[in-house]
């Protein structure tokens, strides 16, 4: 993947086939020791192959795919059954809003 950003890189920069030296030294020169044999057969792939076409027959591709978990379907609840949750869950809000916490002298202060 280091290598392909880097070759990436480069043609961004206006090298429209950047070569197997060219991407090992701007890996080098940012603190990444390249992998040879990787490098190799990264630039045998894109041999006469223009990057930006890669990236939009890439991102047709792309398109399939699911981009999230499935959808499973909620049980249904009746009105009833379903108000009688929510009016116990208003009821514990009021509680904790009305309790009033004494910390007793915390600071030496109870005189």
């Amino acid at each position: 993947m280091k290598h392909l950003a880097a070759y990436c890189l480069l043609v961004l920069a206006g090298k429209q086939n950047p070569t197997a030296d060219e991407v090992s030294k701007l890996l080098k020169d940012v603190g990444v020791q390249p992998v040879k044999e990787d490098l190799d057969s990264m630039i045998k792939a894109l041999a006469g192959k223009k990057v930006h076409d890669l990236v939009r027959d890439g991102s047709k591709k792309l398109a399939s795919v699911p981009q999230g978990g499935s959808v499973s379907a909620a049980p249904v609840q009746t009105t009833a059954a379903a108000a009688a949750p929510a009016k116990e869950k208003e009821e514990e809000k009021k509680k904790e809003e009305e309790a009033d916490v004494d910390m007793g002298g915390l600071f030496g202060d109870d005189y």
